[in-house]
């Protein structure tokens, strides 16, 4: 599928998949794509940023390839490494067979039969659909020297294997970065990006995502849960569920046939929306009614 040109086209587009957006979101999905620009997008976790590049892969059928990032990544781990076991096992054989041959032997074994290919050189073949979706995930998991080997990436799209020589993407993936905010990003390299903060999203949008996320739930049940959820978020816990809790409870409330939310339900459930025992603790019971009647009375006088 062709680029969308257009706003309004970004949003049907991704809605095809079931990911609702806004209109501010759509823009700069849509400005990334028209200008080749990484996109950045920050916020809390379960908001929808890593959802977004899956999305856009679907929908646009493209391929999409995933860096997760985590704390100690170093270049070589999201470029390329070389097979050791496989080349060793080369060596080996050609001694065996009385190879003589050395400057032969070395170019074989460093040619593109020995090579592993992580997310970055993955991202800069050539690829029959288009260029790739490059989804770098929590990039605030990683440390600044990383940070500084993918501005230049980033700059250039062209990777250095030593062996082999520079590899450059014929056409330049569509990148997107998120991030948790767990520690800031270098400025340098948000200057590279269009950015973006995907924030908890109001409550019709909200209720419009669970619907097209979660369509067997009852209108009736899914504004309960969201106004619920939204009132939740309010509380002073350790860990705001996101829209993801949201979606994962209402599976967990239709799988158990709940036509009405009551306090009960609530406390047996509250592992789909809360992830630890201290903020599940203090909600539980009481405070589970409590939320629920201002939740309910907000959906009144609404």
């Amino acid at each position: 599928m062709t680029i969308p040109n257009s706003i309004d086209e970004v949003q049907t587009t991704l809605a095809s998949t079931g990911y609702v957006c806004g209109r501010a979101l759509a823009t700069v999905v849509f400005l990334s794509l028209k200008l080749g620009r990484p996109l950045f997008l920050e916020g809390e976790a379960g908001v929808g940023k890593t959802e977004i590049a899956k999305a856009l892969a679907k929908s646009l059928n493209r391929r999409l390839i995933r860096l997760q990032c985590y704390e100690g990544l170093d270049a070589s781990s999201a470029v390329y490494e070389w097979n050791f076991p496989a080349q060793m096992i080369a060596i080996r054989t050609a001694e065996a067979a009385g190879g003589s041959d050395r400057n032969a032997l070395q170019t074989e074994l460093f040619g593109p039969e020995y090579l592993i290919e992580r997310p970055l050189l993955q991202a800069m073949r050539p690829d029959e659909n288009g260029a790739p979706i490059l989804l770098i995930d929590e990039l605030d998991r990683t440390d600044e020297p990383f940070e500084a080997f993918l501005l230049e990436a980033l700059s250039d799209f062209q990777v250095t294997i030593p062996e082999i020589g520079t590899i450059k993407a014929p056409e330049p993936p569509i990148v997107i970065l998120t991030s948790n905010r767990t520690r800031e990003v270098h400025d340098a390299l948000k200057r590279r990006c269009l950015y973006h903060w995907v924030d908890y999203p109001k409550f019709d949008r909200e209720v419009e995502i669970l619907n097209a996320r979660a369509p067997e739930v009852s209108e009736t049940l899914s504004r309960e849960i969201v106004a619920f959820v939204q009132s939740l978020r309010t509380e002073d816990i350790f860990k705001k569920p996101g829209v993801a809790e949201t979606i994962d409870w209402a599976k967990c409330l239709l799988a158990l046939d709940v036509v009405d939310m009551s306090p009960e339900v609530i406390s047996d459930t509250l592992g789909a929306i809360l992830k630890y025992q201290d903020d599940i603790q203090k909600i539980e019971g009481g405070e589970a009614k409590r939320i629920l009647d201002e939740a309910k009375k907000t959906l009144e006088e609404a």
